[in-house]
């Protein structure tokens, strides 16, 4: 199974009303792309991918490969027929700085690369988050974007924070296309990006 015909932007709209990590994916449309849940309370990282908010069907599995976070990777399946996609990898000592993770094919081949545009864009956020009543509203200007190149440099979706003062809507844009499966790959290394950049703050 892949995530097809899909009409961007997408928007990743996070809900204030859960303890989870749950968010919604939409199209420009405003129709579901997908419902996103993070497991609570897991050693590893579990994320389920349902069709809507109804949660009625799974359609992909997230799953860290390992206990310890700071070198994972991140398994990504098709619940339907057990397919491998790929995984997410994150680049260890580099991504204290930028964000950096490769995204890996089924044959366990690098396909593509997400970096975090500009690493200031989250000192700065730190920075100023501390400073009483002006760091409430870093999140109308301070807003980290995330690319994905390929092999050779060039940039072919880009993630973006969207203003907002909790930091709770992200969109995607494709700036070129690539095949239906790799597509889908793509858009699922960044959801899990997505969720474990919120969780470093």
């Amino acid at each position: 199974m892949i995530l097809n015909n899909l009409n961007y932007p997408l928007d990743f709209k996070f809900k204030i009303s859960t303890l989870s990590s749950d968010f919604n994916i939409t199209d420009k449309n405003g129709n579901y792309v997908a419902y996103v849940r993070q497991k609570m309370f897991k050693f590893k990282e579990d994320v389920i991918v349902f069709n809507d908010e109804s949660r009625s069907k799974e359609i992909f599995r997230i799953q860290a490969n390992q206990w310890i976070d700071f070198n994972s990777s991140y398994s990504i399946k098709s619940v339907a027929t057990g397919e491998s996609f790929g995984r997410l990898a994150r680049k260890g000592m580099k991504s204290i700085w930028k964000a950096k993770y490769d995204i890996i094919g089924s044959n366990d081949q690098m396909k593509y690369s997400i970096s975090e545009d500009n690493g200031w864009t989250k000192v700065f956020d730190s920075m100023i988050g501390e400073i009483p009543v002006i760091g409430m509203f870093t999140g109308y200007f301070l807003n980290p974007s995330y690319s994905v190149k390929d092999k050779s440099g060039q940039i072919l979706f880009r993630l973006k924070k969207m203003p907002s003062l909790i930091g709770r809507r992200f969109q995607l844009d494709r700036l070129v296309d690539i095949p239906d499966e790799d597509e889908s790959l793509v858009v699922l290394s960044y959801l899990m990006m997505v969720l474990l950049e919120r969780s470093r703050g």
